[in-house]
């Protein structure tokens, strides 16, 4: 018998919580979630500088065909 998968509602969401401070303990936790939101900032971090590389060759890009296009249809002497 297959389970559907749902999304977590409050109660799943309650047990998981109660679990995770069962395993971790009340004192870890501040530490853990200032780590987990530590690695969430580097993480996003990474993603925009990503982005912006790709931006920036994409204009790299555009201009250097603009160039030769230029280039090309100038006449020469």
């Amino acid at each position: 018998m297959l389970i559907p998968m749902g999304s977590l509602g409050a109660p799943e969401l309650l047990i998981v919580l109660v679990i995770i401070l069962l395993v971790f303990g009340g004192a870890k936790l501040p530490k853990l979630a200032r780590s987990l939101g530590q690695a969430q900032r580097e993480f996003k971090q990474g993603t925009t500088e990503v982005e912006r590389e790709e931006q920036a060759r994409a204009v790299e890009t555009r201009t250097d065909g603009h160039r030769a296009e230029a280039q090309k249809d100038s006449p020469t002497a």
